[in-house]
């Protein structure tokens, strides 16, 4: 009877010890499978919540829903307890907000994110670097595309053994999405930038691309399309002392690295900067730096990982000890933008790359060129085993491309609902007309219209050129009124100048106006025509000169009548005209809002 008992005591005593041992294993996913797997959306938000139940530093909860109804997670973490903006901002704490998995294939930055909350509230590690910044952290954004989950969605990558897609439930891209907000988890992460206004933003990838020796490469707006403060900041603050430590740590980073001839070093690299569609141009156009992480997708998966979560470390400890500094600097930066003075200067819109170019350093490895017997192409065959440093060209100065000087308000008639409501969206500030106003405004006409072919990111894409035109309008009861003396003006202008490579004019949002309905019969046109020669004589010569000049034009009939009727009254006056105005006189804003 004693043996019975003292072995059934026994049993329960290991019983009970394992199972203390397994409720305190703490182990992400990732590590607990030989750091090459990454966790499903369950497995990581039931960690999540179980790292946030085990600390009060650490909260969770979520920021919406998205098109499959899963629950877009949120982990907030600040040793006090400031888990509300108001709190965070009134105790001085710079806001950080990292990103991870806005392509689930590329899911470095959950597995970093996920050990470093972990090594802070669990055991201790870093949490120095909580004095002055609140984190919040997004394990996962494109949740629906993270379940589309297999080992066959990243064809050039090395790990993990399985992964997410890089799309959503709906099949778009969301680091395409920043500005024109189609997607739910877009419109859920704006509500969220608007009521956090984070103060520095991070965006975890892997790359695509070319062979080389670096596990990180990083994109960070210094050329030109950041307020100019803010650029000297991070270029010459923040980046020297983030390059030493992980040059420190082993991990040499270089910037993102785009070659002029695609997989070939010795073409040269060139810089390219971020439209607000993507990340960190939108975050950039919102007065924050937007940091843009890239590990290389051949070297091993826990390699990338460690190299993020390093990141994510001296980022906080850099923000903790320059917390004043960069409050200071994107307050002014707001300030700035909503400023007359900022009005005053043309303000770019897009750029390139110029020729001019300055010789660095890169850390490539050994590569051959052939001729594939394949494909005829060329076969670029990289020997990781023999790196190799090259000095070559890096073209990374800009140039601007388009720029305009900016308006004291634009307006957008009533009908054009989408545009309306997409700026509202991102917290832009507006009137509504109360009445019908007729007003003198500056718009665009639109040229040389081609519709792209083929769907991009779900919508028809417009290309054009642009026509600046004055013009008297009727703007009825309920057009928006939209001010530029706000500090979200970058964001705006770059919403509403055409030109502007993320436009809504180029996603799409005023394809109609491209649109004609009224045509005529080719015999009405043929006496009109004449008709008109007789009235104004000089409307043949102009004919005429324009047939020797054209050869197209003169051998097509209809586009010859068609010049007669662009010439009457007849044609649709609206045609390819841009409806939005922009109002340049500050007492005219000042009548139509009464401030």
């Amino acid at each position: 009877m004693l043996k019975n008992i003292l072995h059934s005591t026994t049993i329960f005593l290991v019983f009970f010890f394992c199972s203390s041992v397994a409720s305190d294993n703490w182990q992400t996913w990732y590590e607990a499978h030989n750091k090459n797997s990454t966790p499903r959306y369950d497995e990581t938000i039931a960690f999540s919540k179980r790292l946030a139940d085990a600390s009060p530093m650490l909260h969770y909860t979520s920021f919406g829903q998205s098109h499959q109804l899963r629950d877009l997670p949120l982990l907030i973490l600040d040793k006090d307890g400031h888990f509300t903006p108001e709190a965070a901002h009134e105790a001085g704490k710079v806001v950080l907000m990292v990103m991870a998995a806005i392509h689930p294939g590329e899911p470095v930055g959950k597995d970093a994110g996920l050990e470093l909350l972990r090594d802070i509230v669990i055991h201790g590690e870093h949490e120095d670097l909580l004095e002055n910044v609140t984190l919040l952290f997004i394990p996962i954004f494109n949740v629906d595309g993270h379940e589309r989950f297999g080992p066959y969605n990243r064809i050039n990558q090395n790990g993990p053994e399985k992964m997410g897609w890089r799309t959503n439930a709906i099949n778009l891209n969301l680091n395409r999405d920043f500005l024109k907000a189609d997607t739910k988890e877009m419109q859920h992460f704006i509500q969220l930038w608007d009521h956090w206004q984070p103060d520095f933003f991070i965006d975890t990838h892997s790359t695509n691309g070319a062979d080389y020796q670096y596990t990180m490469t990083y994109m960070l707006e210094i050329f030109g399309n950041m307020e100019e403060n803010l650029s000297d900041w991070c270029e010459n603050e923040f980046l020297p002392f983030w390059e030493k430590r992980m040059k420190e740590d082993g991990y040499p980073v270089f910037s993102y690295v785009t070659y002029r001839r695609w997989h070939d070093p010795r073409s040269g690299l060139q810089t390219r900067v971020a439209p607000p569609a993507l990340s960190t141009g939108y975050a950039t156009q919102r007065n924050r730096p937007g940091l843009l992480l890239e590990t290389h997708m051949l070297k091993p998966y826990h390699k990338r990982v460690e190299s993020t979560y390093l990141t994510l470390v001296h980022t906080m400890e850099f923000l903790n000890r320059e917390n004043y500094s960069l409050k200071t600097l994107v307050a002014a930066a707001d300030e700035k933008t909503a400023s007359t003075m900022f009005r005053s200067l043309p303000f770019p819109l897009d750029f390139e790359a110029t020729d001019d170019s300055v010789m660095v350093d890169f850390k490539g490895v050994e590569y051959r060129i052939k001729e594939s017997s394949l494909s005829g192409g060329d076969w670029f065959i990289y020997d990781s085993d023999k790196p190799i440093t090259y000095e070559i060209p890096w073209f990374k100065k800009q140039e601007v491309t388009a720029q305009v000087m900016l308006p004291e308000a634009y307006i957008i008639p009533v009908q054009w609902t989408e545009a309306i409501e997409t700026l509202a969206l991102h917290g832009i500030i507006m009137h509504r007309l109360e009445e019908d106003v007729r007003l003198q405004v500056e718009s665009y006409r639109f040229e040389d219209v081609s519709l792209s072919q083929s769907v991009n990111e779900g919508r028809q894409t417009a290309s054009f050129q642009t026509v600046p035109v004055q013009e008297t309008r009727n703007f009825p009861a309920g057009s928006a009124l939209i001010p530029m003396n706000q500090e979200s003006a970058r964001i705006i202008a770059h919403a509403l100048e055409p030109q502007a490579p993320s436009s809504f004019a180029y996603w799409g949002f005023f394809n109609s106006v491209f649109q004609r309905t009224e045509y005529f019969e080719s015999y009405v046109m043929e006496e009109m025509a004449r008709e008109m020669i007789k009235e104004d004589p000089s409307l043949e010569k102009r004919l005429e000169i324009k047939l020797q000049q054209d050869a197209d034009f003169a051998s097509n009939p209809r586009a010859i009548l068609n010049w007669f009727y662009e010439q009457t009254p007849y044609v649709d006056q609206k045609h390819n005209v841009y409806p939005v105005g922009r109002i340049m006189d500050p007492d005219l804003m000042e009548r139509l809002t009464g401030q």
